[in-house]
């Protein structure tokens, strides 16, 4: 093993040290503490840990590779990305927290008065964390794999036992705190490599700058080449599947069950509404970042690997050879690697670069220390969420009310335990890069949630049937276009990582048309609806707005 490799593990295992500790100390004695820290957690920390929640292995492995790869095409990622969260902050979130629960499954039972209901959210909350945690241990694996030199499912297998120490002991309230500590160790390992690289290529330290230059060369080392042009609008994917990529991101974060459940930490409405604009200027500054990382990548690529005699290519290609993440070949025979020749996977771009652009051994563990707080602090937030949806909705409200706390917690960190261990079996081959998974999870989860979330919020008349009939059609649809997409039988140019486009609509007008053509929800349903829009300062009851003294508004 090598110096690098020794450097990186140090710096894993000092930063696993760290969250593992964190847990013991902020240790869950409650249900409340594991499901929702109490509801004690300031804005500012709440944003930080969202960030944290919200940089997943897709995020910080994938996107910047994806962009690379795809170039404007690639941007779909990071306005869907952003923009849910615009969503989520105003339209779900602040109302999701006056109701009062503690899980996305509850506050359905509990809207729409049916068991029926919350069994089928659990079971899709269940499947949808379950997808997008295969994409976060598929992370895990391949920054494990190229520090130990070893296949990334190798490393993946390491993932697990990490990922579920940590998870099973702190529950809600101590994953919170290492996600806090996390976003802090991830956004410093993203940010430094392409400040280096700014001043490599540019002699400028804020690539935020300069990267617009660069794109410009790139676009005419593509022209030199006869490639379509890295900044070229719709040159790898239609309009039709940019629109609808950006759709399924957008909707899918706003009803993700593990993001959504965030902002049941804190104490108010108020609270929840700063802990999204907190959130959205934490998760800013790696997505501001992410297309200056893929321009500088790829213009170091094509500049310093591409064009270079095959048997003297740079140290760090041999090593990725050996993970099955990089192939390079002389095709045509000259002897000389030729950009064509070089077959980059989408996942290893943020983690080789440090290593293309000889940034030194302390980087290349910091980014690998970075990745590993990446893919560690999304799968700590999404084995809660599957805990939860599990031990609280249906062991505890469905199969045992009379459960006590202890066993609850112990259910809960069961399913963390099997959870982990299923999902990371799958991961060992996983069934797509990690951004195509993690885009899954987001059409399932807009597919199956976001209609009935809305409309559970916004509009008073729908009522159980409707809400179970757009879960069940929704949900099933999604899947269904998933499938075919992904074997090539798609609508309109609409690819696998697009279906929440097919999906969402589709349980938009079943929920609605189901809920017109039968009755109407109890009026004390309706007025807890009408109630979620006033402060909490505010109640709705019987027809008048009440204020906290007991006076009538």
């Amino acid at each position: 093993m090598d110096s690098q490799s020794i450097v990186s593990i140090l710096m894993i295992l000092a930063t696993f040290g760290l969250y593992i500790g964190i847990s013991v100390y902020n240790r869950a004695k409650a249900t409340s503490d594991f499901y929702v820290a109490s509801r004690g957690v300031p804005p500012f920390w709440n944003g930080m840990a969202i960030g944290g929640d919200w940089m997943s292995a897709a995020s910080f492995i994938g996107m910047a590779g994806t962009l690379l790869v795809l170039g404007y095409d690639g941007l779909a990622y990071i306005m869907g990305w952003t923009g849910g969260y615009l969503f989520l902050t105003f339209l779900l979130a602040p109302q999701l927290r006056k109701y009062g629960r503690y899980t996305v499954p509850e506050f359905i039972g509990d809207r729409f008065g049916s068991n029926t209901a919350r069994l089928i959210a659990a079971i899709a909350t269940i499947i949808i964390s379950f997808v997008y945690i295969i994409g976060q241990l598929s992370g895990s694996g391949v920054v494990i794999g190229r520090i130990l030199e070893i296949p990334s499912m190798y490393g993946t297998m390491i993932g697990v036992v990490v990922i579920a120490i940590y998870a099973t002991l702190g529950g809600m309230k101590g994953i919170t705190w290492t996600q806090v500590a996390q976003y802090i160790i991830l956004i410093i390992a993203y940010i430094i490599p392409i400040v280096f690289m700014s001043l490599q290529v540019t002699s400028n330290p804020l690539p935020w700058l300069t990267y617009g230059n660069i794109v410009n060369e790139l676009g005419a080392l593509d022209r030199e080449l006869g490639f379509s042009e890295y900044f070229a609008p719709f040159a790898e994917s239609d309009k039709a599947q940019f629109i609808a990529l950006m759709f399924t991101l957008m909707v899918g974060t706003a009803a993700l069950p593990h993001v959504i459940v965030r902002f049941y930490t804190v104490t108010t409405m108020k609270a929840a509404r700063w802990s999204g604009a907190w959130a959205l200027l934490f998760i800013g500054f790696l997505y501001l970042s992410a297309p200056a990382y893929a321009a500088f990548s790829r213009f170091i690529l094509m500049t310093r690997v591409a064009g270079q005699p095959i048997d003297q290519l740079p140290a760090w290609t041999t090593t990725w050879v050996n993970t099955n993440l990089l192939k390079v070949a002389d095709e045509n025979g000259d002897g000389i690697l030729q950009w064509k020749e070089i077959v980059i996977s989408n996942d290893i771009v943020v983690m080789a670069t440090p290593e293309i652009a000889n940034l030194g051994m302390f980087v290349i563990g910091l980014v690998a220390a970075g990745a590993m707080a990446a893919a560690l602090s999304t799968a700590g937030g999404l084995l809660i969420t599957i805990s939860s949806s599990f031990a609280h909705d249906i062991y505890y409200r469905l199969m045992n009310p009379q459960a006590s706390d202890k066993k609850r917690l112990a259910a809960g960190r069961w399913a963390i335990v099997l959870a982990t261990i299923v999902a990371g079996v799958v991961a060992l081959d996983p069934p797509g890069v990690i951004t195509q998974i993690v885009a899954w999870a987001f059409a399932l989860a807009g597919g199956t949630f976001f209609p009935v979330l809305l409309l559970g919020v916004w509009w008073k008349r729908t009522n159980k049937q409707g809400a179970i009939a757009g879960m069940l059609v929704g949900l099933f649809v999604t899947i269904t276009y998933i499938f075919f997409a992904k074997n090539g039988m798609t609508l309109f140019g609409i690819k696998d990582t697009g279906a929440g486009l097919i999906g969402v609509p589709i349980n938009f007008i079943v929920t609605y048309v189901v809920s017109k053509m039968t009755a109407a929800p109890p009026q004390h349903l309706q007025d807890e609806v009408i109630d979620l829009r006033y402060p909490e300062q505010m109640s709705y009851k019987d027809g008048q707005v009440w204020l906290d003294d007991g006076s009538a508004k």
